[in-house]
């Protein structure tokens, strides 16, 4: 399944992505992730993107923060 990144990274203050609204635990685990696990954050992509319309990039997706993502989800 193709991933839905833009390539226009960028997190809110809540870490999700406002190039393709998955968050940054969505972004690390989308290799990995079973097809149905994707269809899943596939299928709420559109609701985000309605609910964060306002919202700014004010953070990169640094290397740091997807160390600390995987930390997390290990």
């Amino acid at each position: 399944m193709h991933s839905p990144c833009v390539a226009r990274c960028g997190l809110n203050e809540d870490d999700y992505c406002m190039g393709c609204y998955r968050h940054i635990d969505e972004i690390v685990v989308w290799s990995s992730a079973s097809d149905e696990q994707k269809k899943h954050i596939l299928d709420q992509l559109e609701a985000r993107k309605v609910q964060f319309s306002d919202s700014e990039n004010n953070q990169t997706l640094s290397r740091a923060k997807w160390l600390e993502a995987e930390k997390r989800l290990i």
